[in-house]
């Protein structure tokens, strides 16, 4: 049984409707206005659950976080599961995400590149969800003194995919370099 948009609590719908347009038009591009209009709200009832524009960002960051990451560890795990570890993996984790049509790369990336100079806290955020996503990476890899450099190098090789795909609108050739990149780090890591 699926739930419409409008029998949902105020302060979600708006949450929802910021999420996407945030996601697919970008941060300054949407307006509030438009959010309100969009989610079926007053400007009163708006106002109540978000008071600028800057906290609703700050939700909807929260938000994209949450989903995010419980899919990119469901994801993660399920290809471990079938490909044996982290590193053959993530091409196809990353797949699925790519090949997703409402793809528009990192939320997170968008938005602190977008708003640094406007609202400073969005790199902090960034820097968060970027440090969980490499602790979700790190729970594949073996324990020891290099397990989270490692995550780290491959956190930076994922938000290089990310954005190369963004860039391109073309996600196969940014997924062959990323394996074969994968690939070289795994000759590297097992001559160690």
């Amino acid at each position: 049984m699926s739930v419409t948009v409008n029998a949902l609590p105020a302060r979600q719908r708006i949450l929802l409707k910021a999420h996407d347009l945030f996601y697919r038009e970008g941060v300054r591009a949407t307006g509030i206005d438009r959010i309100i209009n969009e989610s079926g709200v007053t400007k009163v009832t708006f106002y109540r659950h978000f008071p600028s524009k800057n906290d609703l960002i700050a939700a909807f960051l929260a938000y994209r976080h949450e989903q995010w990451l419980a899919w990119f560890s469901q994801s993660l795990t399920r290809h471990v599961a079938t490909r044996g570890d982290v590193l053959s993996a993530l091409v196809p984790c990353l797949e699925e995400w790519f090949n997703d049509p409402h793809y528009r790369g990192c939320a997170f990336i968008n938005t602190a590149v977008e708003l640094a100079d406007m609202l400073p806290e969005s790199l902090n955020i960034a820097r968060q969800h970027k440090g969980q996503m490499a602790e979700e990476i790190a729970r594949h890899l073996p324990a020891g003194p290099e397990r989270e450099r490692r995550a780290a190098m491959l956190g930076m090789l994922i938000d290089g995919a990310i954005v190369k795909v963004q860039i391109e609108q073309q996600a196969q050739n940014t997924l062959l370099l990323l394996s074969g990149m994968l690939e070289a780090l795994a000759l590297a890591w097992c001559a160690q």
